[in-house]
């Protein structure tokens, strides 16, 4: 086995999620194709970072609708395969580790044709990497050889009456690490906490820009100029700024639907795509304030580029169909489709469109000095950094149900998950957990050290499914140990696996929203709850689950044995 870097243990991707990214790239469950009739022939698989992932699913529906064929006459089509720009290296860093390994062939067909990630950070360090793993061979493009398809500049989203005060500041995080209300950002505005949302930079990629625009910011020099001595030097000041975090987030443009849904109580300011902003003010109802993107002297453009690697899993009838795509992505008629969807194009001379205007909340023309990548191990030393000192610490609690009807493959399933989340525990991150069927046990109390972990597989071996679900009880029993152990300089949140509607708990549900309310967004507490019905839908009720996770700022999902690591992986992320 070939001992990568620590930047491939540091994305913090659980191996069962990489397990399902390349089941994926194989066209398993959770893979996204493009439909077409006329697909046929050879099958190329296109691996995008989640901002380019609609682009890809509808240029590529109309690519394979031509009936594209090689030079010498055999079909092919293109099938897109979206994921967080930092789910697409871990997934590739681990194939090319087990292809260095000879645990997988050149030929297996989980390996992806093409790849775009959504930023150049992250481009670098995938070859950056690879190079590590074969010295000597440059398998992958530079960032200048790699076909720019489009792009989007980092941004500010906020509120229209808070964009005027924070354009008047010069340098955005500067102000996110002082102030701590609206008001000292404006006087006239009210005294409304500031509170600040980015995505997290072990799974996407503006999550890493912001990370390297707030080292740039705090330490006052570029990022192509910062070495690992200045991430050690300036961390405390980063950690001040992540202080303000609501909450991490997987996807960019769910972070910034998710601050239009959830009010400005939730988040007041997030670190977003500008075609994230556009995307959200799609989704504000009618007569409640739109938003806007305030563009800060330095920030990253976020190019996403088409990658062709020159490595042993590339066949020369696969090259040839991905010159045909890439050519074709970069075709005005193609680009239009990018520009739809917020995009700025990436072939020059490609009308915007009408979304690039004020009405939308972006300046058609704007104003920026675009930073430049950092040194690779410099990256590498922020995400350590970010893991260990700056990120802002978590306390989850996990409400495990493990009544009869979790019997067989179901408590297997979450058994074996519960484990890979409590082994993935960073040194900030603390759990507790529940578990509940006819009655509602104590919590379990965990954190990542050896004697923390291994309190929490005892928990997960103990459990047995039995009696009936107490749900509702299980939930209030969460938030009430929640508020009497708050940690006020965390993220206070609560997870539920069940797989069935509530028997047998002491209130209603209309008495569960009442007293989830009163530890909101709204008030100091801050507690968010997430939800995921497990099993097949008509097993629990989704709107009852979906209600009560909307109703203190979280979300509700829906799992099976297949998905819920992938699932849990994702809300591991939130935290």
């Amino acid at each position: 086995m070939v001992k990568l870097s620590p930047h491939r243990t540091l994305l913090r991707c659980q191996a069962a999620l990489l397990v399902a990214l390349s089941t994926a790239c194989a066209g398993g469950p959770n893979s996204t194709t493009s439909p077409s009739s006329n697909n046929q022939g050879m099958e190329v698989t296109f691996l995008v970072g989640s901002a380019m992932g609609e682009f890809c699913q509808q240029s590529m529906k109309r690519f394979n609708q031509t009936g594209p064929t090689l030079k010498d006459g055999s079909s092919f089509y293109v099938k897109c395969v979206a994921k967080g720009s930092g789910d697409v290296v871990s997934a590739l860093l681990t194939q090319a580790d087990s292809l260095k390994n000879g645990s997988v062939s050149a030929e297996d067909p989980s390996w992806p044709t093409l790849v775009s990630l959504d930023g150049d950070i992250y481009v670098d360090q995938l070859a950056y990497q690879f190079n590590q793993l074969f010295p000597g061979q440059n398998y992958l493009p530079t960032v200048a050889d790699a076909p720019l398809l489009a792009n989007s500049p980092m941004v500010f989203m906020v509120r229209e009456d808070l964009a005027q005060s924070l354009r008047k500041t010069k340098d955005p995080f500067q102000a996110l690490l002082t102030a701590k209300s609206h008001k000292d950002l404006d006087a006239g505005s009210q005294p409304l906490p500031l509170r600040y949302v980015h995505t997290a930079p072990t799974r996407s990629n503006s999550g890493l820009q912001t990370l390297v625009a707030q080292f740039a910011s705090v330490s006052g020099k570029r990022p192509e100029q910062l070495t690992v001595a200045d991430v050690t030097a300036h961390q405390g000041k980063v950690g001040e700024i992540q202080k303000k975090i609501t909450r991490y987030g997987t996807s960019t443009t769910s972070l910034a639907k998710a601050m239009v849904t959830n009010g400005p109580f939730w988040a007041s300011v997030g670190s977003v795509y500008e075609s994230s902003v556009i995307a959200a003010n799609a989704q504000v109802p009618a007569g409640q304030p739109r938003y806007q993107a305030v563009y800060p002297g330095n920030t990253y453009t976020s190019n996403m580029r088409g990658i062709l690697a020159t490595g042993p899993w590339i066949s020369s009838a696969e090259k040839e169909a991905a010159e045909q795509v890439i050519q074709y992505l970069r075709q005005p008629d193609t680009q239009q489709i990018a520009t739809t969807l917020g995009l700025r194009p990436g072939t020059p001379g490609v009308s915007l469109g009408n979304k690039f205007t004020k009405n939308w909340g972006v300046e058609t023309q704007p104003k920026y000095d675009s930073y430049r990548v950092p040194k690779p191990e410099v990256v590498e030393a922020m995400i350590q950094s970010w893991q260990t000192a700056a990120k802002k610490p978590s306390q989850v609690v996990i409400v495990v149900d493990s009544s009869g009807s979790m019997t067989g493959a179901k408590l297997a399933a979450v058994q074996s998950t519960l484990q890979t989340y409590l082994k993935g525990l960073g040194p900030k991150e603390k759990v507790s957990l529940i578990d509940f069927d006819s009655v509602v046990r104590k919590p379990v109390s965990v954190d990542g050290t050896p004697e923390g972990q291994s309190k929490g597989i005892e928990f997960v071996v103990a459990l047995k499914a039995d009696g009936n679900t107490k749900l509702y009880d299980s939930i209030l029993a969460a938030q009430t140990w929640l508020t009497q152990n708050l940690r006020s300089d965390a993220i206070n949140a609560v997870i539920v696996l069940t797989d069935g509607e509530d028997s047998g708990s002491s209130q209603q549900l209309s008495q569960l929203l009442a007293g989830l309310k009163k530890s909101g967004f709204e008030g100091k507490q801050r507690i968010a709850i997430f939800t995921v019905g497990y099993g097949n839908s008509g097993d629990f009720a989704p709107d009852v689950l979906k209600q009560i996770a909307e109703a203190n700022g979280g979300y509700y999902r829906q799992g099976d044995p297949a998905s819920i690591a992938s699932l849990m992986a994702d809300l591991q992320v939130e935290f």
